[in-house]
């Protein structure tokens, strides 16, 4: 090639903004497999063999192992949590063990100084025996040359007492946040399971080798065993807000200085009131978002009878739910029915949007479309009822394969996640069927490009999920879901919106194809700048160094920055909606948009606000699992994620029913929008946010153990705030999910009608 025409390559503006992406993800990813691999390496050990003082085994690596396939097969990382890791109905198991752990060692010296048990003595004696507690907790008795840990006395004595205390722990529903009668109550289960709390408890207080904190940098915060907030902790902290403030800045200087993101640029093209052609390729898309508006219905239902059980676990209105919809099966169905309701959205709005982007209509591709609905429902229906029958202990030892995992957000058997890979890849040959035709016109190469970079990066980030099995390192298996997590629905679903919504705005001729680019190009620098490190702020407690601590405490702080510019300009799509002006049609896709501006409200509110703050390791430490991490999961995931899936929705809805048919529907969307985003903003601002600051003042007043436990939850102001839900709740079911359903059932009702009008003149086959 001539020097020339390479200098020119350079100088060219898309070079710069591709080299910036380049690096950018190629730096991100750098980092995050240095951790992973940094995860893999210094994971806490699990000892071969655990003895008492006379050298009996206690329990051993088998032991653990098959204690956590126990915690998995019930279903009991939907009930409690593992290191703030699970569901908050339970209390942290890891938690609880330890502080029965260093009572029972309290108590043992307590007997042996005062001839008194440890709770009967004064605060002036308690406190004589507090600091030798902790010390003696500190100690590491772990061998790593023989694999032999060895236990005290009082430790062993805990260990056996504990196996009484967690069969008495399953035994009640109204104990134990809503778990069927008698939930694990086999004595070789038990025991096992005890072995895998012990290990949990032991490796967050022992001193990692050569440094004066536990393994899992001493959380959960219990200062008599020892377990108090590290220096790392504060410094990575301030460092946090550092590169918050510096990334802010530099945000709003460009903001300034570059006329927003570029949205509102006016386009040279006259503008299209979007009444194109609909094909029936793009039509079959519809019945995609009627099924994800029906498992919307459902989730939302799962999730008002969760919320039931935290605020009267024992009993739903006089019934006993937990006979048969225990709690943790509806948090698994409240958790996997989320994820399918958005996924199958954006699966249909990727169909609709390939046929608007390729304008061709390849052979078999309805069929083939009709095929990968069918596989969606197949797959959707099968591991709800995997899930049901897994945690009823249907499914013997297939209970991994078909029934439920067991791991928070990836419960669904390996079979079912195995389809629904393959499902994935199906759609995206799909997608690529549609628009390869299209490569050839350098208009839209580079939407094109984008378009199935953005697809391609679902199934392939869905992978990790197949990287453990019910026996891996806790350690080790919550790196990998947290890739899934994290990067899966927080960065590359991110991204497939942003260009989904940059090819509809391209194509409704709001904005110019370079302007649609480079939005695109600002949000993958953005997001992934910080989001591929940010990812580890999942990990600070969970067996990981102070090395992930450092990097993702930094960089998650930066997740906030895309999220202000994005706000900034979201307000502005309101002179796009604008229907008011003299001698023109009211917008086609106003509703379309006001659910793309409430993206932007939550985006900054539940993913920024709330994000950043419990991302922050000095918060984190205090805060992990309790009522401020739903606080800022509802407003993320509903409030971002949700309302885009709903905002595709009502743009397929609105291109594919007629003009006579919409003004009968715009009702229904109306109502739709208000109910969701005034019953999201009621959970949280009269419920979870609340409740979320009284537990975390109670987790630093009494120890983590404590905000976790029953002592606190069933008090009196903790249970007025959980009932304090049912208002937003309601709202958020009844004037905002089942609206949005009824208009999407009746926009396919209206298709179907329309389709049998035209089988009855010429020979059409039925949608």
């Amino acid at each position: 090639m001539p020097r020339a025409n390479v200098l020119a390559g350079r100088t060219s503006p898309w070079f710069w903004w591709k080299a910036a992406a380049i690096i950018t993800m190629l730096f991100g990813f750098s980092v995050l497999i240095a951790v992973t691999v940094e995860a893999y390496r210094k994971a806490p050990p699990i000892p071969a063999r655990v003895v008492d003082a006379a050298g009996a085994v206690l329990f051993t690596s088998e032991d653990v192992a098959a204690g956590q396939q126990v915690f998995l097969k019930h279903g009991l990382m939907n009930n409690g949590t593992i290191w703030g890791h699970g569901a908050y109905l339970g209390p942290d198991f890891s938690a609880q063990y330890l502080h029965n752990w260093a009572l029972d060692v309290a108590d043992q010296v307590a007997q042996e100084r005062f001839r008194r048990p440890y709770a009967e003595l004064t605060a002036e004696q308690q406190a004589e025996i507090n600091g030798g507690v902790a010390r003696t907790m500190k100690q590491n008795r772990y061998d790593p040359a023989t694999g032999i840990l060895r236990f005290s006395p009082a430790d062993a004595a805990s260990f056996e007492r504990q196996i009484t205390y967690w069969r008495d722990y399953f035994l009640t529903p109204a104990r134990n946040g809503g778990l069927r009668a008698g939930a694990v109550s086999d004595p070789q289960e038990l025991r096992e399971l005890t072995a895998f709390f012990a290990w949990a408890a032991w490796a967050s207080t022992a001193a990692r080798p050569g440094l004066a904190h536990s393994y899992t940098n001493n959380f959960p915060y219990d200062p008599l065993a020892g377990n108090v907030l590290t220096g790392g902790a504060v410094i990575y902290s301030v460092l946090s807000l550092v590169f918050l403030l510096a990334g802010t800045a530099i945000v709003l200087l460009a903001f300034g200085r570059f006329a927003h993101l570029g949205w509102h640029s006016p386009p040279t093209r006259p503008p299209n009131a979007a009444v194109f052609v609909t094909t029936d390729t793009q039509r079959a898309a519809l019945k995609f978002m009627t099924i994800a508006a029906l498992l919307f219905l459902a989730q939302v239902f799962a999730g008002a009878g969760l919320a039931h059980y935290r605020a009267e676990p024992g009993d739903f209105f006089g019934v006993d739910l937990s006979s048969f919809l225990p709690s943790n099966l509806l948090r698994t169905w409240h958790l996997q029915l989320a994820i399918l309701w958005i996924a199958t959205a954006y699966v249909g709005g990727a169909l609709f949007v390939a046929g608007m982007l390729g304008r061709n209509e390849p052979a078999l591709q309805r069929p083939a479309i009709h095929l990968l609905f069918g596989a969606i429902v197949f797959v959707a229906v099968g591991s709800l009822l995997g899930e049901w029958a897994g945690i009823a202990q249907l499914l013997g030892t297939a209970w991994f394969w078909f029934g439920n995992q067991g791991w928070e957000y990836l419960e669904l058997g390996r079979a079912w996640q195995i389809l629904l890979a393959i499902g994935l890849v199906f759609w995206f040959v799909l997608l690529w069927r549609n628009v390869a035709p299209a490569w050839g016109d350098l208009e839209r190469r580079g939407l094109i490009g984008f378009f199935l970079i953005a697809a391609a990066a679902i199934p392939v980030f869905y992978l990790p999920a197949l990287f453990y099995d019910g026996s891996t390192h806790f350690t080790i298996v919550d790196t990998w879901r947290f890739w899934i997590i994290h990067l899966w629905v927080e960065g590359f679903f991110e991204l497939f919106v942003t260009v989904i919504v940059a090819i509809i705005f391209y194509e409704l001729r709001l904005v110019e194809r370079d302007t649609a680019l480079r939005v695109i190009y600002l949000d993958l620098i953005l997001v992934f700048g910080g989001g591929l490190i940010g990812t580890g702020h999942h990990w600070y407690f969970n067996g990981q160094t102070e090395f992930n601590m450092a990097l993702s405490s930094a960089f998650s702080a930066l997740e906030v920055v895309p999220l202000t510019l994005i706000t900034l300009d979201a307000w502005h799509f309101v002179s796009v909606t604008r229907d008011d002006k003299a001698g023109e049609e009211p917008f086609r896709h106003k509703w379309t948009f006001y659910f793309l501006m409430a993206v932007g409200f939550w985006n900054f509110t539940g993913a920024g606000i709330l994000g950043f703050l419990i991302n922050m390791p000095i918060v984190s430490y205090f805060e992990m699992g309790t009522n401020l991490t739903p606080t800022h999961g509802h407003a993320a995931m509903m409030g971002v994620f949700g309302m885009l899936a709903i905002a595709l929705m009502v743009f397929v809805l609105r291109q594919t029913v007629s003009d006579a048919t919409w003004p009968r529907l715009e009702r229904y969307i109306r109502c739709g929008f208000w109910g969701l985003n005034i019953g999201l903003a009621m959970m949280v601002v009269l419920s979870l946010f609340p409740a979320g600051i009284l537990q975390l003042h109670d987790v630093i007043t009494n120890g983590y153990w404590h905000a976790r436990s029953l002592a606190y939850t069933a008090g009196t102001v903790p249970r007025l705030l959980e009932w304090l839900r049912m208002p937003g709740d309601l709202v958020f079911i009844f004037l905002g999910a089942l609206p949005i359903t009824i208009a999407m059932c009746l926009g396919y009702l209206d298709l179907w009608k329309t389709r049998r009008a035209v089988t009855a003149l010429r020979p059409v086959s039925a949608e």
